[in-house]
């Protein structure tokens, strides 16, 4: 699939018509995340459903809705809910929304997102700060920039050796030493789902360096990076490395830790939007 560009400039106009100010921050909740939106002051709420040319989500624990307002006197957009490969969704659609965000100017993305611990020093409840990621569905060939690229964005190779912003990188971690928050770091390794990992699906993750596996994040991360735009990356590490195949993974559970990993996450969003200039 192409992007339509006429399709873009349809759904810019939408959310503008709805929320005309200039946006400092796009910002992605993950699986059980969405607490995080409840931070927003004077917000609009945009359900996905009614965003021209925007994708639906399908997943519990997606809200699908688009929530505009302020965090901290700085503009937000949320998307309270992603779009996911598995769902059936084209690499195209599933980083549209990061292609309206640049289109309307946006610079900063804060990406979240639920994930299971390849690390066995992991444990429910962690908030790793993704360090870098590890393009699995990418190297296979389902890279989102495929097919021409669109030189309005970015270049036909953009260099992604600095896919996650050092310097948000810093200030996440001081919030996290002033908030008393654990913060772990590592490299989160995105795969297409819907299935879970094999345990030697995360004996070989583990083994070229993933700390963290998930379906989500790196293709918009990559899309973010085209478009020059900075990104930071919070996983909330929602069960066990099941590395000798002894327990079971559900989606439940991954809802439920969202629970307890969403007040972490959102003091360490609220605290470095605030921070920002």
């Amino acid at each position: 699939m192409t992007l339509k560009i006429n399709q873009l400039s349809e759904t810019v106009n939408y959310i503008r018509d709805h929320y005309p100010k200039s946006i400092d921050f796009g910002i992605i909740l993950g699986s059980g995340l969405g607490g995080v939106a409840d931070s927003v002051q004077d917000g609009v709420i945009l359900p996905f459903a009614e965003i021209p040319g925007w994708p639906v989500s399908t997943v519990k624990g997606h809200n699908g809705e688009m929530v505009l307002g302020s965090i901290q006197k700085k503009n937000v957009l949320i998307m309270n809910g992603r779009i996911h490969y598995y769902e059936g969704y084209s690499m195209q659609l599933v980083t549209y929304p990061i292609r309206v965000m640049q289109k309307m100017g946006i610079k900063n993305l804060i990406v979240t997102n639920a994930a299971g611990a390849v690390n066995p020093d992991f444990q429910p409840g962690d908030v790793m700060l993704i360090t870098d990621h590890l393009n699995i569905m990418g190297m296979t060939g389902e890279n989102p920039l495929r097919g021409s690229n669109l030189d309005e964005f970015g270049p036909r190779f953009p260099d992604m050796s600095q896919a996650y912003n050092r310097k948000m990188m810093e200030t996440s971690r001081l919030i996290a030493k002033e908030r008393d928050i654990v913060l772990k770091e590592g490299v989160y390794a995105g795969l297409s789902g819907p299935s879970f990992e094999t345990p030697a699906d995360l004996r070989f993750l583990r083994a070229i360096g993933a700390d963290a596996v998930g379906m989500s994040t790196v293709p918009e991360v990559t899309v973010a990076r085209h478009g020059d735009m900075d990104v930071l990356g919070l996983s909330g590490i929602s069960n066990i490395a099941n590395l000798d195949g002894t327990t079971v993974t559900t989606h439940e559970e991954v809802l439920a830790a969202g629970e307890v990993l969403a007040p972490k996450m959102e003091k360490i969003i609220v605290d470095l939007i605030g921070q920002s200039r």
